[in-house]
């Protein structure tokens, strides 16, 4: 693989004189990218601290990083790096990263290194910095801000005498750079040295590779909207967002799970031959991390047995009920008191009782989530349905609005918090209008349009785009004052409330190009996978991949024969991507689109060098398994398998 490492260190004789006048000094080294990536650090940082040491000069302290040009990490990074005493930082980078650590640093910052000739942008950079490769750095001389880039004239030998309030004459919207120059150098002490110093002019015999810096500024803008990272997938949503909900035909069978939450699997309390009705509950749950399972139908119970988990990929013990097709209501299901009746402690158990689990994918048992050791002032519904191709909250948003309302106050009298927002993504203007009707006059209540953009409904971001909080790193919500719900498990809680249903069915879309008739439905826990794709007329021959979920986060479906379950939220039926793995090109968009801000590209190395210690210290385990990273990656690496081989062994490490 060829390597398009950046940059290379300035001949010694010229790094020589740089120092002549400088001390105490801090070296700072790039990682360089695109290139085949090893976890071993490059040589330019040591080989520059011994000419340094040469030449008699006192280093205040040493670091390599990563993509230095990626700012949101490196203003992090800095902050913990540059010891007290330091007076100048040598940076060896190409000129983005030397750039972007001289708008960071308090100290005055010079180049080490000489960029060479490339296309001017790192990957999808957050920079807003760009370099031109003229290979004439001049970064040195006006105190790391690029005349070339900066200035509209690509100047350098001082300002036209055209700016205007400190704007450029060219680009009214545009600073000088020039009057950026001069206010830098003069808080440095150097503005005397420089105005008297020949002028310089450029050799534009040349090679310049221009940048095409609207394209950057673009990216930069749609990466940090609302939260860092994140990446747009084609939605994909009009296929079924139009589809009103249709109950699913009554199955004659149903294979419901005991395991289909988060925590320790419920334990089975029927037996083979017993009678059971719709609402009965039929697994016990076994711990304080778990929830109760009920019969979605009534008739007989013909088999306890393992049976193939959608999500787990293996058989776990599951209750299969042969309907009678009456579906005869249990007794216990009676409606409760009225809301305001209702104690947050019964409004608990009602909840507890009922199975009620998060049914945006991760199955966190509600009673738990609801009850937390800190309090919350906050609750935020996630109605963003940021998955592509999915359609079913945004059906229940506008079919069950009123039972969302409802649900929310039951969540807000629980957990004693003041404001609820009912999160809604952009790109659902009928649910937005509907729901402000609805809220209009509430005043614990409001909506929040959020713009569209994956992974929002992801708890973390999602908390951050609304509230601005940041959940620490191995924190829950709670620590920051919030309760995120998804919308559908507040219809549950309604249900739950006002007719003492138990968590039953849910609404689930079936969609994709292999779908012939797509649609979202109200379907019975434990339906057959295989039947709802029958009943849709979907294609499930030849180069097709059927997923429990969406296209970023859903599980591939090797047996069709699997029931549906608390968290399944849809069926898709996709072409298969037969995309072959390449190495590594260490290309850094992965690390740009991260909504966590981690290095996904260490945890494929570290993953199959079976480090599981490296992966632990990347912090993986703050990773939500989103798939930006294996969305935007170059060479097409299973990310997400490898970073849960990695969850996985960090949980058995001692």
């Amino acid at each position: 693989m060829e390597n398009y490492t950046k940059y290379q260190l300035k001949q010694r004789d010229e790094l020589t004189s740089l120092l002549a006048d400088k001390d105490h000094l801090f070296i700072l080294a790039c990682n360089k990218c695109f290139k085949e990536f090893v976890t071993v650090e490059e040589p330019d940082c040591g080989e520059l601290e011994a000419i340094v040491s040469e030449a008699g000069k006192s280093v205040t302290g040493t670091a390599c990083v990563d993509f230095l040009c990626n700012k949101m990490h490196t203003e992090k990074k800095l902050k913990d790096l540059i010891p007290e005493g330091t007076e100048h930082v040598l940076v060896a980078a190409c000129g983005l990263g030397i750039q972007t650590v001289a708008d960071l640093a308090d100290v005055p910052v010079y180049a080490a290194s000489n960029s060479l000739n490339y296309t001017g942008h790192h990957g999808m950079a957050l920079t807003k910095k760009s370099c031109d490769a003229c290979a004439q750095c001049y970064l040195n001389i006006t105190g790391g801000i690029c005349p070339i880039v900066d200035c509209s004239k690509s100047l350098v030998n001082g300002q036209c005498g055209g700016a205007k309030n400190g704007k450029c004459e060219v680009d009214s919207e545009k600073d000088c750079a020039w009057e950026k120059i001069y206010r830098r150098l003069e808080k440095q002490g150097r503005l005397e040295e420089f105005l008297n110093q020949p002028v310089q002019v450029r050799d534009y015999s040349k090679v310049n590779f221009k940048v095409v810096q609207d394209y950057v500024k673009s990216v930069r803008e749609e990466r940090l909207a609302g939260y860092y990272g994140g990446v747009h997938p084609s939605e994909r949503k009009e296929r079924s967002e139009g589809i009103a909900l249709e109950r699913f035909p009554e199955p004659k069978t149903v294979v419901i799970q005991m395991s289909q939450h988060l925590g320790a699997p419920a334990n089975p309390i029927v037996q083979v031959g017993d009678t059971v009705k719709v609402g009965q509950k039929i697994g016990e749950a076994a711990g304080f991390i778990s929830a109760p399972v009920h019969s979605s139908v009534s008739g007989t119970v013909v088999a306890i047995e393992p049976r193939m988990h959608a999500t787990r990929g293996c058989e776990m013990t599951a209750v299969v009920i042969e309907s009678d097709g009456k579906n005869t209501l249990h007794e216990s299901v009676q409606p409760h008191k009225d809301l305001d009746s209702l104690t947050p402690d019964e409004i608990i158990d009602i909840i507890r009782e009922a199975g009620i689990v998060g049914m945006g994918g991760a199955g966190f048992p509600t009673c738990v989530k609801l009850k937390p050791a800190k309090p919350v002032d906050t609750i935020l519904l996630n109605g963003c349905e940021c998955e592509p191709m999915l359609t079913a909250d945004h059906r229940v948003l506008l079919e069950f609005a009123d039972d969302i309302i409802f649900g929310l106050k039951a969540v807000l009298k629980t957990t004693g918090a003041q404001k609820g927002l009912i999160v809604i993504e952009d790109n659902k203007p009928d649910a937005i209008a509907l729901m402000q009707e609805k809220v209009a006059g509430i005043d614990e209540m409001e909506v929040f349009v959020a713009k569209t953009k994956y992974p929002q409904g992801a708890e973390k971001t999602l908390i951050k785009r609304v509230t601005g909080r940041i959940v620490p790193s191995g924190g829950l919500p709670a620590d920051v004052g919030v309760v995120v719900s998804n919308i559908s498990t507040v219809k549950a809680i309604s249900d739950a409330i006002q007719t003492g249903m138990p968590l039953i069915e849910r609404v689930a879309t079936v969609t994709g190009e292999h779908i012939k008739k797509p649609g979202n439905f109200i379907v019975k826990i434990g339906t057959n996978v295989k039947d709802l794709i029958d009943y849709c007329c979907g294609e499930t021959d030849g180069d097709v991949t059927v997923k429990m979920g969406g296209p970023m986060m859903g599980f591939a479906l090797s047996d069709l024969n699997v029931p549906m379950m608390k968290g399944s939220n849809g069926i898709i039926a996709v072409d298969t991507d037969h995309t072959k793995e390449q190495p590594c090109i260490k290309c850094g968009r992965c690390v740009d689109v991260c909504p966590m801000e981690l290095s996904p590209l260490y945890f494929a190395k570290y993953a199959d060098e079976e480090n599981w210690q490296g992966m632990k210290d990347q912090n993986v385990m703050d990773c939500v398994e989103c798939r930006c990273c294996e969305y935007i990656c170059s060479s097409k690496i299973p990310l997400v398998t490898k970073i849960k081989a990695g969850k996985n062994a960090v949980r058995g490490m001692k």
